[in-house]
């Protein structure tokens, strides 16, 4: 591509997506709310991978509701949050995710199964 043509693309890429509403959106809680929110799906996925022993169930329960009563609330507002749907979405999805951990930790034998294995890796040790 010629450097003519390079220069007209990225001037017609700035003017759509790089202009005075655009900026404008930035600089709004609907934009700052949303993405200061995306602490909590990036703590929860992070904690996929400890220990379920650490995962509270009541905590889970709260931010599965709060989730779905905030993906709720953006698609109700005027105009429509994408960006706080789109991170309460995520948000439901890990949290599913930590509560079926815990069901299975707590209520379905994981626990059990998890002593069982240190058991036996405690006996391989001492063999």
């Amino acid at each position: 591509m010629s450097q003519p043509a390079q220069r007209a693309v990225v001037q017609s890429l700035i003017s759509k997506y790089i202009n005075k509403e655009t900026l404008k959106y930035v600089f709004t809680t609907h934009f700052w709310g949303p993405v200061s929110n995306f602490g909590i799906p990036i703590a929860a996925i992070a904690d996929l991978k400890k220990d379920p022993e650490l995962i509270s169930g009541s905590m889970t329960m709260a931010l599965i509701v709060y989730s779905g009563v905030f993906m709720r609330y953006a698609m109700a507002v005027t105009p429509k949050n994408y960006l706080l749907f789109g991170c309460h979405i995520i948000n439901e999805t890990a949290q599913l995710g930590q509560g079926f951990r815990w069901l299975q930790h707590n209520h379905f034998g994981g626990r059990e199964k998890a002593a069982e294995a240190a058991l036996k890796v405690n006996a391989n040790k001492s063999a």
